[in-house]
């Protein structure tokens, strides 16, 4: 599917990075903040809950050779799925299924499929990549857990948090004001590897703060060359609430698995 997906290993290098960056969203205008400590004592973060939430967004791809504009349906049920059907001028291009087993992707164009599993993808970024993880991505929720030997620190105007996992360095900006993550990055040290997150445009969502907007930067070493893409995401719509969403997921007998 050329709207979602390109051909050959390419297609299944930037699939994941997709994913884990489902998610997804730009720097927020800088507000003017008071001054603050070098050092912060504690570091406060505000995590979105909800029971299920829906979502609309418009998608740009960009590489260093095409753009691609999609629009996107999501629905998430909190801790267990997340289902996404894609379409460009009205016509249904493909869809996915997040859960805490598999990332599966159906192409509608190319008639063919693909089932990714978390312990193949964390071992390729070495990185600890599952279920948890993308669904922070998407909410602009932390993607790992706060722990006692992390690093805090202040950058600027933000708080900084810094964790280690394996050769992954990841670093987290948080407006000490709104209490927002509004950028991470990953770094693996001996590639150099990069994938940022950047949150914006930060709206009330029931009694918190969501990020209407952002960017997910790829910057990844494969043995055909670099690969250095971006992936801009504008929400037009989000609910949250109780109210059970449905989740329908096929794949036709005739489709091939890739």
């Amino acid at each position: 599917m050329d709207i979602i997906l390109s051909q050959g290993s390419r297609k299944k290098i930037l699939l994941p990075f997709f994913l884990c960056g489902l998610v997804l969203l730009q720097s927020c205008q800088r507000k003017a903040v008071p001054t603050l400590p070098d050092k912060p004592k504690s570091l406060e973060i505000e995590e979105i809950n909800f029971g299920y939430l829906h979502s609309k967004a418009r998608m740009i791809f960009r590489d260093d050779k095409k753009e691609r504009d999609i629009k996107a349906n999501i629905r998430i049920r909190k801790d267990s799925v997340i289902w996404m059907t894609f379409s460009k001028s009205s016509i249904q291009g493909g869809k996915a299924l997040i859960n805490k087993d598999s990332i599966t992707i159906v192409s509608t164009v190319d008639k063919e499929y693909y089932v990714f599993d978390y312990v193949e993808l964390s071992k390729r970024f070495n990185f600890k990549i599952d279920y948890a993880v993308l669904e922070a991505a998407m909410l602009g929720n932390p993607i790992r857990s706060k722990e006692s030997t992390d690093e805090i620190g202040r950058e600027g105007e933000f708080d900084k948090l810094l964790q280690k996992e394996g050769s992954v360095t990841i670093k987290s900006l948080i407006n000490p004001i709104i209490r927002k993550i509004e950028q991470v990055e990953l770094i693996e040290s001996s590639t150099n590897n990069t994938l940022k997150l950047q949150y914006a445009n930060f709206q009330p969502l029931g009694e918190k703060s969501y990020p209407y907007n952002g960017i997910v930067s790829i910057f990844y070493k494969t043995a055909a060359g670099i690969i250095n893409n971006t992936i801009t995401f504008e929400y037009t719509k989000v609910e949250i609430g109780d109210k059970e969403l449905k989740f329908p997921f096929n794949i036709p007998k005739r489709y091939d698995r890739r």
